[in-house]
């Protein structure tokens, strides 16, 4: 699993490559820990356009990021979802929680 920083000011973007399973979840748990860290962001986009395949590990990895911002007194969001990983993501809910950012196909989530 490859995590790959970019980004702006305040603004932090990880875009995920790779398989999101249960062993590359700790690794990219151990690099979004890190990537925010060091940038101290108010906004996190978690950007899947990389991940070939996911499971519920991947659900772990949007809770977590989402529980660091919050505790930072920021937000995150979720944008280029393949399609596997959405079956996953709406399944648990998650677009309820985490909004999918604009320019998704799916108009499945609504943003607060």
């Amino acid at each position: 699993m490859e995590v790959i920083s970019s980004g702006e000011g305040r603004e932090l973007t990880l875009t995920l490559r790779g398989e999101l399973d249960h062993h590359a979840a700790k690794e990219a748990m151990r690099n979004l820990e890190w990537e925010l860290d060091a940038a101290l962001p108010s906004k996190l986009t978690l950007d899947f356009s990389g991940v070939s395949f996911m499971d519920s590990s991947g659900i772990a990895v949007v809770m977590r990021a989402l529980k660091r911002m919050r505790a930072m007194g920021g937000s995150a969001a979720i944008k280029n979802v393949p399609p596997q990983a959405k079956k996953v993501f709406t399944a648990a809910g998650i677009f309820r929680i985490v909004p999918l950012e604009e320019g998704e196909k799916s108009n499945e989530s609504k943003t607060e």
